[in-house]
């Protein structure tokens, strides 16, 4: 069987032979491939579980959040009726950019230390 190669004809002989698949290298990219599953399902888990706490600069909002951004609790731990509306929301929005700020925190740390040690298939 002939065929054309940029503008030759020649035999099927002359095609280049298939690279063999080194079927031990496929085997350590498949275990590969399910331990970033096994570590990503435990990150996932991990970012739920974790809380960070966090509190308004003035001392008077706390905020407790998972490593994922989730608000789990808010609290007030002064008098918020002796402030007015704008200090108590400005005291909100601190927790609340200090709670966003802390939960990438965590999530980057756990980040990390999941799959810090993880060699990439590359680097072999």
């Amino acid at each position: 069987m002939n065929r054309l190669d940029g503008g030759r004809v020649g035999k099927r002989e002359d095609l280049p032979v298939a690279r063999e698949i080194d079927q031990s290298w496929v085997e350590e990219a498949i275990e590969r491939y399910r331990r970033i599953e096994t570590l990503r399902a435990e990150f996932d888990e991990a970012i739920r579980r974790v809380q960070v706490i966090v509190r308004s600069p003035d001392g008077l909002v706390e905020l407790i959040v998972t490593a994922d951004g989730a608000v789990d609790d808010l609290r007030f731990l002064g008098a918020p009726q002796v402030r007015t509306g704008p200090d108590v929301a400005r005291s909100v929005k601190a927790a609340i950019t200090a709670a966003d700020d802390a939960a990438r925190w965590a999530r980057e740390k756990l980040y990390t230390e999941t799959f810090g040690e993880y060699r990439r298939l590359m680097e072999d």
